[in-house]
């Protein structure tokens, strides 16, 4: 279990199977995947183990980024957190003057702030507690010269805890799982519309990761008229995981 010293008291860290609830049972034996260092003491809620991005391809992600990114652009702005994968990962490529990472949720970013001190990066990441759309609009404003934003959200209409206790989440897993062809405009909670306009307003350089089996045709919808747009799809060990849209001006190879 997670160190006692001051975690709240939905944070755990499991050190062996009869520990873990029985529906995360299987993210918990990926979890070295998600967090090499796991065995350091990473904390995470039990929702949280649902909306990691496994560490090497958030590794790869942060590494395209940093590579492509326009070069006056020296700020990352992670605009949905979570347990701090992404956020340390981009800290670990060294690219930007500083993260900026935001989570809504007060336990899940209490984990994130702790995680990111075994990775040695939390002297290069600022938290902020709230909605990202808030935080964007009323307290990094004038960062947006200097911005990319990268955001992971939400990608389910129920929440995980709600499908555990429905005892569904081992026969269908989350719903997006089961779209051949991902809705993007039916997103839940936030469709692509919301989060293109909302994010456009601040900066035109974002990178969206999103299901594996999203619409490719509302992507390019967004696309402005004699711009391109990059997708990029994470596999690991055969097994697709998710997929990127960059706009903006990225030089992705």
């Amino acid at each position: 279990m997670a160190d006692e010293e001051d975690a709240p008291a939905e944070v755990h860290h499991y050190s062996n199977l009869q520990e873990v609830p029985w529906d995360i049972q299987n993210y918990w034996a990926q979890r070295y995947r998600i967090f090499s260092k796991y065995d350091e003491g990473i904390w995470l809620t039990d929702d949280a183990w649902f909306g990691v991005t496994p560490e090497p391809v958030a590794n790869t992600i942060a590494t395209q980024m940093a590579e492509s990114a326009p070069a006056g652009r020296s700020i990352l702005v992670d605009a949905f957190a979570g347990a701090g994968g992404n956020s340390i990962a981009f800290a670990l490529t060294g690219r930007w003057k500083r993260v900026y990472a935001i989570e809504k949720n007060p336990a899940v970013l209490r984990c994130a702030k702790h995680n990111a001190k075994i990775y040695g990066v939390e002297d290069k990441i600022t938290w902020f507690e709230g909605d990202c759309f808030d935080i964007i609009s009323n307290h990094l404003k004038e960062l947006a010269p200097y911005s990319v934003v990268f955001a992971s959200p939400p990608w389910g209409g129920q929440c995980h805890s709600t499908l555990r206790l429905q005892h569904e989440l081992t026969v269908t897993g989350p719903g997006y799982r089961s779209d051949k062809v991902f809705n993007l405009k039916t997103m839940e909670p936030y469709s692509l519309q919301k989060l293109y306009d909302e994010y456009s307003v601040f900066s035109k350089h974002m990178v969206l990761y999103i299901p594996r089996t999203s619409d490719l045709s509302q992507l390019a919808k967004f696309v402005p008229n004699g711009q391109h747009a990059t997708v990029m799809h994470y596999c690991m060990e055969g097994a697709s995981k998710a997929l990127c849209i960059f706009y903006g001006d990225f030089n992705v190879s």
